[in-house]
């Protein structure tokens, strides 16, 4: 004869006779829940690290456009812009080093900055996910690359005493 388990035979109870159950039900619930939540929990801080750093490029190239089409001159220009990309890199805690900050105007064949053009800013960032170790080089191929690109139109009336 067959030896019976419990999950199989009808005649025994699924609970003891102190009221005690046989199982491990929370021990499943805890270990699924772990197993579950952990990589939840992860996911949601690499986008919110993601959305950061994007919500920073974006202010940065913006802003950035904005000041050097409203800038006195080229040196006034230059000087804004790097005032404006210092204060995004600290305010949204972007990587300093992996911050790329280019500009061109439109039509292509013209000085950047020149009245009446059309300013391109981008600014393009890294993110570094979360817990990855720097070993190897793992953490510079676990980074999320972030473009941002804003136009400004220049004033026609732009580095005019």
């Amino acid at each position: 004869m067959r030896r019976s388990s419990p999950s199989t035979d009808p005649r025994l109870p699924l609970t003891r006779t102190d009221g005690a159950e046989l199982g491990s039900a929370s021990l499943e619930f805890i270990l699924g829940g772990v197993l579950l939540l952990v990589p939840l929990v992860y996911l949601v801080t690499a986008l919110g690290l993601i959305q950061g750093h994007a919500l920073g490029a974006e202010a940065g190239a913006r802003h950035i456009a904005r000041t050097v089409a409203t800038a006195d001159g080229a040196a006034d220009a230059r000087e804004r812009a790097e005032r404006v990309l210092a204060f995004v890199v600290e305010e949204y805690r972007l990587d300093a080093e992996s911050v790329h900050l280019d500009y061109v105007c439109r039509p292509s064949g013209v000085t950047c900055p020149q009245a009446g053009a059309t300013l391109v800013v981008t600014l393009t960032s890294r993110v570094p996910l979360p817990l990855v170790p720097p070993v190897f080089g793992w953490e510079r191929s676990a980074a999320i690359p972030v473009e941002a690109t804003a136009a400004q139109r220049v004033s026609r009336f732009w580095g005019a005493p």
